[in-house]
């Protein structure tokens, strides 16, 4: 009984047609410039094919692009006169969700289908059809509603037209998801649409509040009658399904640099040490501000590793058989916060990761400050009586864009 059923599933499977399906890639890359800081999108990066790569001037002019996609739509008889064929391609917002590859961080991506075009190729010429002599006035004397070059509502008029004798190609505007009617006023022994090319627009999300790296997904489309795609009840597509896959690739900047020399810090009273050597005064504070550059596209986080550490904010430094205290605090650029706020002085934690800081913008070599300071009391027992050493230690800052 098993051996049966298991030879029926294979005659089964063998007679079945092939379900067969396109793909094309849409890729979009965010990478910061420096010259547009608050330039926060991403750039399209699928080369244009089809009507837009025909006629740039076109979609250059309505802000559109197009690909073209290497589909058929065959006619499953001929047309007779009065006969309607509808047109609507998948206007309406549809969301789908990417995946960063690597950290499995994802993200929702709105698209819609704001053109559709394709060319037409007829059994024969359209003077043969119509009995108009004039090529261009033939293919406009065959529909009802004119040349396809003239979009019916609520489709919209987008450029020009190409035709031959026996081929019309045209690209409309799809505002909206509804069918739009070409009426047929001559009889056509057979007809179909050659290729399918497809203007779109996308919602990305912010790519700042992203990681780095390729953010994949795919979202699938139908063909044919009453499908997603559809032109007429009569158009049967080779393959039924258009799937789009989605390459979003982040690209972001995280960079630090410190002047010559910034990687060696002195610390030392307002006025340097001479006002204590020669008055005896005893000062309040020890410290330097230390300045470096910062560029940054994307949340970071920062960790400052000590050398010897009590734990916490404090840094151990040690001399001549002494040991006393230094902290770090963090001072940002503006346009960098910290849960909403800007960020001064923010104290840094021995192996601690602090953050996230998020930048509201491109921020390209902006002025950041390393606060470096001996608290109160670790002054007091550094400058006891008898004390005279220089101490030292090695503190390390740690940036990291993989939040």
């Amino acid at each position: 009984m098993q051996k049966y059923l298991r030879y029926l599933g294979l005659l089964a499977a063998l007679s079945a047609p092939p379900a067969l399906a396109v793909n094309q890639e849409i890729r979009a890359l965010f990478q910061p410039d420096p010259a547009q800081p608050n330039k926060n999108a991403f750039i399209n990066k699928t080369p244009n094919t089809g009507y837009c790569a025909l006629y740039p001037a076109q979609c250059t002019d309505n802000g559109m692009f197009s690909i073209q996609i290497p589909v058929r739509f065959n006619s499953q008889r001929g047309m007779n006169l009065g006969e309607i064929l509808q047109l609507r391609a998948p206007a309406n917002w549809r969301s789908l969700t990417v995946t960063n590859t690597e950290t499995q961080e994802t993200e929702t991506v709105e698209v819609r289908i704001i053109g559709l075009g394709s060319e037409y190729v007829l059994s024969d010429d359209a003077t043969v059809l119509t009995g108009v002599a004039d090529n261009r006035e033939a293919h406009q004397a065959l529909w009802m509603e004119s040349s396809w070059v003239n979009a019916p509502p609520p489709c919209l008029y987008s450029g020009v037209g190409f035709l031959t004798p026996r081929a019309y190609r045209f690209f409309w505007k799809t505002p909206q998801e509804a069918l739009c009617t070409k009426t047929t006023q001559f009889h056509i022994p057979a007809i179909s649409f050659d290729t399918l090319d497809i203007a779109y627009e996308l919602r990305t999300p912010n790519p700042l509040g992203m990681s780095s790296g390729l953010y994949t997904g795919s979202l699938s489309y139908t063909l044919g009658p009453h499908a997603d795609f559809t032109i007429g009840s009569l158009m049967y597509a080779d393959d039924p399904v258009l799937t789009l896959d989605f390459v979003l690739d982040v690209q972001h900047t995280l960079k630090v640099d410190v002047p010559p020399g910034g990687n060696r810090v002195s610390l030392e009273p307002a006025g340097g040490w001479q006002q204590w050597i020669e008055g005896g005064r005893k000062p309040t504070s020890i410290f330097r501000d230390q300045m470096f550059y910062i560029s940054a596209s994307s949340r970071f986080k920062v960790m400052m590793q000590c050398a010897s550490s009590p734990g916490g904010e404090r840094c151990r430094m040690f001399g001549g058989g002494n040991v006393t205290d230094v902290t770090t605090r963090l001072t940002l650029p503006a346009g960098i916060t910290f849960s909403g706020n800007p960020v001064g002085r923010f104290p840094l934690q021995h192996n601690v990761w602090m953050g996230p800081f998020q930048p509201s913008f491109y921020v390209n070599r902006q002025v950041g400050m390393l606060h470096f300071e001996i608290p109160s009391d670790a002054i007091q027992r550094l400058l006891q009586p008898g004390t005279s050493a220089s101490l030292s230690t090695d503190i390390t800052i740690i940036w990291d864009s993989e939040v």
